[in-house]
């Protein structure tokens, strides 16, 4: 009950996109932002340019990814949550450095 009321309170940035016919988000646990994480060869950059829109809750953000076509996601915030809501099965996630990375695409 903890982890999930922590969610509850925690703001992610998103930043939405339409690309043709499709609705694109982008989002991550804010205190990611900016940063670099390593694994092996796996190097992911949580850039700005491509994640920073606006900060929302949490639930305002599953809401965001319902409505889109492709999601890209990073972050045990908004991870966790879209698990619990049933948008991404915990298999499909990849963790880089230990932090979760899913991706929902919608054909």
């Amino acid at each position: 009950m903890q982890r999930s009321r922590r969610a509850t309170l925690a703001e992610v940035y998103v930043n939405l996109r339409k690309c043709g016919q499709f609705i694109v988000l982008a989002t991550c646990d804010c205190e990611l932002l900016g940063k670099v994480l390593r694994d092996g060869k796996i190097v992911f950059e949580i850039k700005e340019e491509f994640y920073k829109g606006y900060r929302v809750t949490v639930e305002e953000a599953i809401e965001l990814c319902k409505q889109s076509t492709i999601v890209n996601m990073v972050g045990q915030c908004i991870v966790d949550k879209a698990v619990e809501e049933g948008l991404i099965h915990p298999e499909a996630i990849l963790k880089i450095n230990g932090v979760p990375h899913a991706q929902i695409v919608k054909m």
